[in-house]
C-alpha cells in the first residue's frame, strides 16, 4: 500500500496518485498504433507496415514508408507548433490553413523565374522587376504576410475582446478569398532554383524539427513561455501578477501567423507551384495534432514535444490507412472521427485531472 506523507498545513502526498508525464502516454499510444498496423499487415495483407520485406534490399526498416510518414506531417506540423502556443493561452486559430493558401500565392509571385525552357514565364504575375529575385525576397514577403495575419488576429482578440473563434474564423474566410483573388484563381508556378531548394528532399522535415526544438526550448526556459502558460492557466491571475496579457496575446498570434507562412513557403517550394486551394483543413489537422499530443483546449497545459508526438500519431494513422488500402474518402471520414475523438480525449483528461485533485 502506498505511503502518504504529510506536508505543510496537513496536506498529504500519495505516490500512487502521481501521474505519468502526458508525453509518455502519447508515446505509448504511438507505439501501440504502430504495433496494431504491423499486426494487421502480417495477418491480413501478408506484408509488414514497419519493416522491409523485399529480398533484394538489405535495410531492416521500410525507410520509404517512414520518410513518407514524417514528410506528410512536417508541413502541418510547422503550423501545429504555432497553433500549440495559441491553444496554451486558451485561444484557438482557425485561420492558419487559409493563411497558408494566401501566403503561398503571394510569395510565389515574387519567387518566379523569368525564363522557362528558353521562353518567357507563362505564369508570370508581375513584370521583369519581380523575376529572378534573390531567395530572401519572397521569403521576407511571405513572412510579412504571415506576421500581418497573425498580428491582426491578436489585436482583434486582445483589444476588441472578440472571441478567438470569431476573429480567426473571419481571417480564415478573408485569407481564402484573398488567395483566390490574387491571380483570379490561376496557379502560380516556375520558381527560381534557390526557392525550389527550400522544400526539396527532407528539408521540410529538418525545418519542422528545428522549429519544434526551438520553440520547445523557448516555452520551457524563457519568460515568454512562462507567461504563455500563466495566461492559459488563469488569465485574470496573470494580469494581476503584472503580465501584459494583451500584448502577449498579440505576440503569440503573430508567431502563429509567421509559422503558418513558413509552412506556406515550404509547401509551395516543395510542390513548385502555388494554388488558391492550398492549406484547406490544415488548421483542423494542426489542432488535432496538438490535442492528441496532450494540449488542453482550455489552455495552460501541454508541450511542443507532445505536439510532435501527436503529429507522428496522425502521420502513422494516415499512412497505415493507405497501407491497408482504405479508400481516400474513408480516410477523410476517419480523420473527422480522429478530430472529434481528440477533443473527447481532452475533455476526459480534464475530468480525470479534476477528480485526482
Amino acid at each position: 500500500m502506498a505511503q502518504a506523507t504529510h506536508g505543510i498545513g496537513g496536506l498529504t502526498y500519495d505516490p500512487a496518485k502521481k501521474a505519468r508525464p502526458p508525453e509518455l502516454n502519447v508515446f505509448i499510444a504511438l507505439i501501440l498504433i504502430v504495433v496494431a498496423f504491423e499486426a494487421i499487415g502480417r495477418l491480413f495483407i501478408g506484408d509488414s507496415f514497419l519493416f522491409n520485406t523485399r529480398p533484394n534490399v538489405d535495410a531492416v526498416f521500410n525507410w520509404a514508408r517512414l520518410n513518407i510518414i514524417i514528410l506528410q506531417v512536417s508541413i502541418v506540423g510547422i503550423i501545429a507548433v504555432g497553433v500549440t502556443q495559441v491553444i496554451l493561452t486558451g485561444g484557438i486559430d482557425l485561420s492558419s490553413g487559409s493563411v497558408v493558401g494566401a501566403t503561398a500565392m503571394i510569395t510565389m509571385s515574387f519567387a518566379q523565374t523569368a525564363m522557362v525552357n528558353g521562353n518567357p514565364n507563362p505564369k508570370a504575375i508581375f513584370g521583369d522587376w519581380a523575376m529572378d529575385l534573390p531567395v530572401i525576397a519572397p521569403i521576407a514577403v511571405g513572412l510579412g504576410c504571415g506576421l500581418a495575419a497573425g498580428a491582426i488576429n491578436g489585436v482583434l482578440i486582445a483589444y476588441t475582446r472578440i472571441p478567438p473563434f470569431i476573429a480567426t474564423l473571419g481571417m480564415m474566410v478573408f485569407a481564402r478569398g484573398l488567395s483566390r483573388w490574387w491571380s483570379n484563381g490561376n496557379p502560380i508556378s516556375f520558381p527560381t532554383e534557390g526557392y525550389a531548394a527550400i522544400g526539396r528532399g527532407m528539408m521540410p522535415v529538418l525545418i519542422f524539427v528545428l522549429l519544434a526544438i526551438l520553440f520547445h526550448l523557448i516555452l520551457t526556459y524563457t519568460v515568454y513561455g512562462k507567461h504563455t502558460y500563466a495566461i492559459g492557466s488563469n488569465e485574470d491571475a496573470a494580469r494581476m501578477s503584472g503580465i501584459k496579457v494583451d500584448r502577449h496575446k498579440v505576440l503569440v498570434y503573430s508567431i502563429a501567423g509567421i509559422l503558418a507562412a513558413v509552412a506556406a513557403i515550404v509547401l509551395s517550394s516543395k510542390n513548385l507551384t502555388a494554388q488558391a486551394g492550398m492549406g484547406v483543413m490544415y488548421e483542423l489537422d494542426a489542432i488535432a495534432m496538438a490535442v492528441i499530443g496532450g494540449i488542453s483546449l482550455k489552455g495552460g497545459r501541454g508541450s511542443i514535444l507532445g505536439t510532435v508526438l501527436g503529429a507522428l500519431i496522425f502521420g502513422v494513422i494516415i499512412s497505415g490507412f493507405t497501407f491497408v488500402r482504405l479508400d481516400a474518402y474513408y480516410q477523410e471520414m476517419v480523420k473527422g472521427m480522429i478530430i472529434v475523438g481528440a477533443v473527447v480525449l481532452d475533455q476526459w483528461r480534464q475530468r480525470r485531472s479534476a477528480g485526482r485533485n
